[in-house]
């Protein structure tokens, strides 16, 4: 007797290769042949075994296996596994509420478990394997960080008022509205610390009590959080929140700016629990959302909520498999020109993988559709989408086999000059100890055709296989299942969904799932980044100088920080890196205002919100730090002598300089940054070294001027941090503008330098004196540099923690303090896989 398996459904045993060689998706095939290696036996199993395999089980450590709800016996010949022990490195933070693959992972031990255990031997050490892989240093850096203090950033908060989650903007961009726990603010869009007008829907005593009663906090969940904010014509807002494990929705008068009081029902629009994940979009007057529809949160649902034509998701596997959902949005036109028929919401989220089952969960991002005008079925699909179908999204990087399989966050670009929206999705690895994230991009019309021609897939149980779903080659009913009612329909005399043959139903219902997968533009994403994981995303589309658009990426991260980048030609550029909070708190949610002429960037936390301009283009003093910056919406105007904004200046282009490419031979010719020779000096500045430079100041800029502003330019010293080996020589270079009298003063470990330290000055047209200093250093130890700017116009600091690395150590180079843990659990898995073979070859010794 062997592992079960069965027939496929035309009742021939299928085998894992023919299946896989049927199946389009090719990408998903080699990558779970990579990460999991079928075991090579010559004898099955035939008995019945049990046993404990280095303290724990597999299925305890990385997540159980099988469909949610299903408890079947382990066949005869599965081995099973039975541990209290649970893998806590594996359990990631998060702050949109708990995905679906971390709340897998058990937070206390459970006495017992019993799982199928028909996985291969090598199948753990191979997925390890993928993580040592993903160590990869990606090339794009920040090129300059601006710290919390050395930036302008507008900030609302209020006392006692946390989880600034939900932001929306007016439809005349003049007012920001932010739902937060049990408040509503309408703040100023141009400065959001005016505060206009709040409203506040606290929790009864009664209902907090009652959640109490459920074994829920009194003073963190048995709140009410906003999780639903979207305009109900001009003069109204819809508001639902979780009202204590008790969701209900209202109305916000926008003229009062106070609720109305209908407390509608808010099940299946608005989650239960604050920390389930949760996705809405108002579409003319009607509410799309995803959520979950109970108080366990265990049926997960997309739905309308409409006076005339409710509609929602079958509650079956196949259909939503524990979803985390993250976004979406309405698609109101076909980019290819082809007769939809109708409007599509898209909805994205990452679920449980149903095509493979393996030890462990396999998370897999999705896109799904629905058709606005979909009326559900008369006989089959009552109440029900009838357009519900779902695939498989990709982003890759195959020459390093890196895959990014949970997402994050979605925004989708519309512009002007754009023939269709461009979908930008964040994603992050299932097991990412080592901080990764991608960025990848996708066109509209790959998603549409996938779902408009691409073939779908169907339930199969394969003989000793991963493998569960596989592609669907048989006839398809007409008209097409999952498809919206366009005129082909129509001429047929199918006016609606309710006229749809019960086959065509049927066959939608039964098959929700394409097997072609959505690709991303170039096959590729467009920024990877390690060291940070990346949770929101908008992205602005701008003209540079030249003419050509540019899509700057604005990302941000889970320690408060925000990316800017821009895709180069074959490369990824980050511009910058801000600090938007003075804590380390995540970034909750992104909004972009891309008005013309003010632009802006609003990020919620749970503190608070902060407003950031799109560019700190006046914080580049000279000319070749503003073309070095290559950010498309600076350049440096020769006429005011200064980096300006290209959509707040008036100045002429050819009064303009901007090089994409980095190209600063067009600053000397333009713009002269420096002053010819003979007035600058070079001086060696010690403790000993008298307070002017060795040549007199220039007659234009002696004395000092107090009113001339001290500033530290980029690279500061805490950008220039890195590891030298023993004895090691090494340069740290400081920069600033100021008053005349500017000079720096150099610090070792506390104690200020005794060696003369070179000092270069530059007087610029503008009064202001530009000082380059660099030290040269040799350290047996490990050593604090500080650089201070000095002058009547204050003072400044920066500082670098400078590190020797011994030759003992120098093999950690390669390894993170993750790495290093990952390589423990290897190595401890590899010695569970050897107790594992030993009881199978016992086993089949018993056998024959």
């Amino acid at each position: 007797m062997t592992c079960p398996s069965s027939r496929g459904p035309e009742g021939a045993k299928t085998s894992e290769d023919s299946i896989l060689e049927a199946t389009e998706g090719r990408f998903w095939r080699h990558k779970i042949q990579n990460f999991f290696v079928r075991p090579k036996r010559s004898t099955p199993f035939k008995t019945r075994v049990a046993f404990n395999v280095g303290g724990g089980d597999l299925a305890q450590r990385l997540g159980n296996a099988g469909p949610r709800g299903s408890h079947r016996p382990p066949a005869p010949g599965c081995a099973v596994g039975r541990s209290p022990q649970a893998l806590s490195s594996l359990h990631r933070d998060t702050r949109r509420g708990p995905p679906a693959h971390e709340r897998l992972l058990p937070k206390r031990p459970l006495r017992r478990l019993h799982v199928r255990m028909c996985a291969p031997v090598g199948g753990l050490l191979a997925a390890l394997a993928m993580v040592f892989g993903m160590a990869v240093a990606f090339a794009p850096k920040p090129r300059i960080t601006w710290e919390h203090r050395d930036v302008h950033l507008e900030k609302f908060h209020e006392p006692d008022i946390f989880n600034y989650s939900v932001l929306l903007l007016s439809e005349d961009k003049t007012t920001l509205y932010v739902g937060a726990r049990e408040a509503v603010f309408a703040l100023s869009a141009r400065n959001i610390s005016e505060k206009q007008h709040e409203a506040y829907w606290k929790v009864s005593e009664d209902k907090k009590a009652k959640c109490a009663e459920k074994g829920k906090s009194r003073q963190t969940e048995c709140l009410n959080y906003i999780r639903v904010l979207q305009p109900l014509g001009a003069s109204a807002l819809y508001v639902c929140g979780t009202n204590a494990f008790q969701p209900t929705c209202d109305h916000l008068n926008l003229t009062s700016f106070q609720f109305l009081g209908r407390s509608e029902d808010g099940k299946g629009r608005c989650p239960f629990d604050p920390a389930q994940s949760y996705t809405s979009v108002m579409v003319d007057g009607e509410l799309y959302s995803g959520t979950s529809y109970n108080f366990l949160g265990s049926e997960p649902i997309i739905s309308r909520n409409s006076s005339h034509s409710p509609l929602r998701t079958e509650y079956a596997i196949p259909w939503l498999n524990e979803p985390s959902f993250v976004f979406a949005d309405v698609m109101r036109e076909r980019p290819d020109g082809m007769d939809s028929g109708d409007d599509r919401v898209y909805f994205f989220f990452t679920e449980v993988s149903v095509e493979y089952e393996f030890v462990f969960k396999l998370m897999i991002p999705r896109v799904a559709r629905v058709c606005k005008g979909d009326q559900g079925g008369l006989r089959t699909l009552q109440k029900k989408w009838t357009s519900f179908l779902k695939a498989r999204l990709i982003c890759s990087r195959p020459d390093s086999n890196l895959v990014f399989n949970v997402l994050q966050d979605v925004f989708v670009l519309r512009a002007p000059d754009l023939k269709e929206p461009v979908i930008y999705g964040v994603f992050t690895p299932q097991l990412n100890n080592v901080g990764l994230s991608a960025v990848c991009a996708y066109n509209l019309s790959t998603a549409e055709a996938v779902f408009s021609r691409g073939k779908y897939m169907q339930s199969a149980t394969v003989e000793q296989s991963h493998t569960k779903w596989v592609r669907y080659n048989g006839a398809v009913p007409t008209p097409r299942p999952g498809a919206c009612i366009n005129r082909e329909a129509r001429a047929a005399n199918f006016s609606s969904s309710l006229s749809l043959p019960d086959k065509t139903l049927q066959f939608v219902k039964d098959h929700p799932l394409m097997d072609s997968s959505v690709t991303p533009i170039d096959n590729r994403p467009r920024l990877i980044r390690s060291d940070v994981n990346y949770t929101q995303i908008v992205v602005d589309r701008t003209q540079a100088l030249d003419g050509t658009f540019y899509d700057v990426m604005f990302v941000g991260t889970d320690r408060g920080t925000l990316h800017k980048a821009v895709s180069l030609e074959n490369e990824a550029h980050i511009i910058e890196e801000t600090w938007l909070f003075q804590d380390s708190e995540p970034v909750q949610t992104l909004l972009l205002n891309s008005e013309q002429g003010r632009r802006f960037v609003y990020a919620g936390s749970s503190s608070g919100v902060v407003q950031a301009p799109v560019a700190f283009c006046e914080k580049h003093a000279t000319c070749e730090d503003c073309v070095l910056a290559r950010d498309p919406y600076c350049a440096w105007s020769s006429d005011t002598k200064a980096c300006v904004a290209l959509h707040q200046t008036d100045s002429p282009s050819r009064d303009l300089t901007q090089q994409m490419s980095g190209d600063t031979s067009g600053c000397r010719a333009s713009s002269m940054p420096f002053p010819p020779p003979g007035s600058s000096s070079l001086s060696c500045r010690g403790p000993g070294s008298a307070s002017s430079p060795q040549r007199p100041w220039p007659a234009s800029a002696s004395g000092s001027d107090s009113s001339l502003p001290v500033a530290l330019l980029p690279p500061f010293l805490s950008d220039q941090a890195q590891h030298v080996h023993a004895l090691g020589t090494f340069h740290l270079f400081c920069q600033a503008t100021g008053p005349a009298d500017v000079h720096f003063v150099w610090e070792k470990n506390g104690r200020e330098l005794e060696t003369c330290v070179p000092t270069q000055t530059h007087t610029l047209p503008d009064g202001r004196t530009h000082v380059l200093s660099w030290l040269r250093d040799a350290i047996g130890e490990s050593a604090e540099y500080r650089c201070s700017v000095l002058s009547s116009a204050g003072n400044k600091t920066s500082r670098v923690q400078v590190t020797v690395l011994r030759h003992e150590v120098t093999h950690q180079e390669q390894w993170t303090r993750e790495l290093a843990a990952w390589r423990a659990v290897a190595g401890e898995h590899d010695r569970m896989m050897r107790s594992w073979r030993k009881a199978w070859e016992s086993c089949d010794k018993d056998t024959l």
